[in-house]
């Protein structure tokens, strides 16, 4: 089968699906198969529709993972679908981490428990609104490094990457008994460039770790397909409401003897940070689902189920010009939302599913139970300045990658000699940035704006410059890909003169850390720390909209961002990361002040205000 970038894929069933119940224990007598033949997916030689769904494993806490699953059954689904993020799964060079949360194989034996296929997209390259799209940010290390390219440096860590997930999951496809039925080769290349010997590179890169008992395929838009494809492969196709008759149409006319599937039906949107929540046409969806399944065609929903960018994972789009960085939600108007309810999209692809394919789906199975946290007070506090590490010291500001950092801040110090009344330019600030003279802050300068200038007025002799910086979220598709660095880059003047000798404190906080917490007052850039009982602990979305910007830790764990700019304005927080009495609550704040409070919510609020 075939997979895509934005959203994800929904792979429909046929009439023949009748035939198919076989897909509830794929382990047959003689060897279990699926494949491509004829015009159509077969699998263990009879004709099969997929009807599939996008969830990522990464997304969703993993003591939800079932729930979550046997919520795909429910609504009609035969397959599920999911990325692999190789950044999430190797955070240091030759470092792996396949546990807890990122236990991918877990993931996908559950799945098959279930009753559920699997079709794989490992990549290297996701999208999917992620961070850097899936790539971990030590490749800009390199200034050199090309990624989604041929360059030697690039294919030779990609290499080591998908050798090393062979291991975990090439015993899982369907021809060693396993649910995965289709692994994605590269994903939408036709939108990014047209280099046909690189995705050969990554087709024969699965094939040596091991994937090649299960149908591989390419997914782009289209248009795209002549340009991300590869002949020997299936390709399946990527697009959104409205436009399912003329994307079958394209790809009836390029590639005529099928199979046909669309890898991504968008089936929602994703947010961006001081931009209008999406809620898109679901009676638009409705049709198209319904069409595309009676024509015996596969489909992909993206998504069926979006979850959560937790902690620094979201993403964030750029033409080239605009940046966009994403919320922290990836509710994505999916029919089960973020937090594992059925919306009424949910039942509406429902009854089109077992209306066109004859097929009773599983009753609904009960979802989380939803709790209130009375308000409490952030009344301790610890200033940032007052909880500095060692500097690292350079001629010019470093990025991220050069101090091997991936996420989180950096503060810039130098001192400047004054009095100066001019323009402090930078030739591109990735992401956002707080200026401050002396411990004052002077102004932001916001890459999401278009700004990389700010005027500064210092009447001091000398005085000191900080410059606090946040990685607000790499890009995760389109050209500007490869320079994803972190920092401040093309160097910093004031008044046109080049600023040297800085020292470079790096902030990664993937956790707290341990702070020496006061009830004094603290302003500005604080952490801010309060704790809160649950005689019954259940899920609950913390109420952001007192807070600035900044991230929250639950118990030690990084939950995601808040910014009052909007559209989101809750942090979903799930049963399993509370404890049944004490929970802390740590709370990093550009703009903080101690005494704001903070409560838990029975409900999701994704759609506040859009304030600059």
């Amino acid at each position: 089968m075939k997979i895509c970038r934005k959203p994800a894929q929904f792979f429909l069933a046929s009439a023949a699906l009748a035939l198919g119940l076989a897909f509830l224990c794929p382990a047959q007598a003689g060897q279990p198969s699926f494949r491509a033949a004829n015009g159509q997916f077969l699998l263990n030689g009879k004709p099969f529709q997929i009807i599939s769904g996008s969830m990522h494993y990464a997304r969703i806490p993993r003591a939800y993972w079932r729930d979550r699953l046997r919520m795909a059954k429910a609504m009609g689904l035969n397959t599920v679908t999911t990325y692999v993020f190789w950044n999430a799964h190797e955070p240091r060079p030759g470092v792996f981490n396949f546990s807890g949360n990122l236990d991918v194989a877990e993931f996908v034996r559950e799945a098959q428990q279930e009753g559920l296929y699997v079709i794989l997209r490992p990549g290297p390259y996701s999208c999917a609104e992620w961070e850097f799209g899936g790539f971990p940010s030590w490749l800009l290390k390199d200034p050199t490094m090309v990624v989604r390219s041929r360059d030697p440096q690039f294919l030779a860590a990609a290499r080591i990457w998908l050798l090393r997930l062979g291991r975990e999951l090439a015993p899982l496809q369907i021809g060693n008994g396993g649910p995965i039925i289709a692994i994605q080769v590269e994903n939408e290349y036709g939108s990014y460039g047209e280099d046909h010997a690189y995705m050969e590179d990554i087709h024969h890169m699965l094939m040596d770790a091991g994937f090649t008992k299960a149908q591989m395929f390419t997914a782009d838009g289209p248009e795209e397909v002549p340009r991300g494809s590869l002949p020997e492969l299936p390709a399946v196709i990527n697009f959104g409401p409205g436009d399912a008759q003329q994307g079958f149409a394209t790809l009836k006319k390029l590639r005529p003897g099928g199979p046909f599937m669309t890898g991504e039906y968008w089936d929602g949107w994703f947010d961006h940070w001081g931009a209008p929540h999406q809620v898109t046409n679901a009676q638009q969806q409705v049709a198209d689902l319904d069409w595309i399944l009676r024509q015996g065609y596969s489909i992909n929903l993206y998504m069926f189920h979006g979850g959560t960018s937790f902690g620094w994972m979201n993403g964030a789009n750029s033409n080239g010009k605009t940046y966009e960085p994403d919320v922290t939600s990836y509710d994505y108007d999916a029919p089960l939302d973020e937090s594992g309810h059925p919306t009424p999209k949910y039942y509406l692809f429902r009854n089109v599913i077992a209306r066109d394919t004859g097929i009773k789906p599983a009753p609904v199975p009960a979802t989380p139970a939803v709790t209130t946290i009375p308000a409490f007070t952030l009344s301790r506090a610890a200033s940032l300045w007052d909880n500095l590490p060692a500097p690292i010291h350079s001629d010019q500001p470093l990025t991220m990658a050069a101090m091997n950092q991936a996420y989180g801040y950096v503060l810039y110090r130098t001192t400047i000699a004054g009095p100066v009344n001019g323009d402090l330019v930078i030739g591109a600030v990735h992401d956002y940035a707080q200026v401050y003279i002396d411990g004052k802050l002077a102004g932001v300068i916001d890459r999401r704006l278009n700004q990389n200038s700010l005027r500064l007025h210092v009447q001091a002799a000398h005085a000191r410059m900080d410059i606090l910086l946040e990685n607000t979220g790499r890009v995760n598709f389109g050209s500007a890909l490869p320079g994803e660095r972190v920092g401040l880059l093309g160097g910093v003047r004031l008044g046109g003169h080049l600023l040297t000798s800085w020292d470079n404190y790096s902030l990664p906080m993937l956790h707290p850390g341990k702070l020496s917490y006061t009830g004094a007052s603290c302003g500005g850039p604080c952490f801010y720390e309060a704790t809160f009982t649950l005689a019954h602990p259940a899920d609950t979305f913390l109420d952001t909209s007192a807070l600035g910007k900044g991230m929250v830790w639950i118990n030690g764990r990084p939950l995601g961002r808040f910014w009052h700019i909007g559209p989101q304005e809750t942090l979903y927080l799930p049963d399993p990361w509370l404890k049944p009495r004490r929970n802390q609550v740590v709370v990093f704040d550009l703009e903080g002040e101690t005494g704001r409070q903070l409560r838990g919510l029975d409900h999701p609020v994704l759609n506040a205000p859009i304030g600059k």
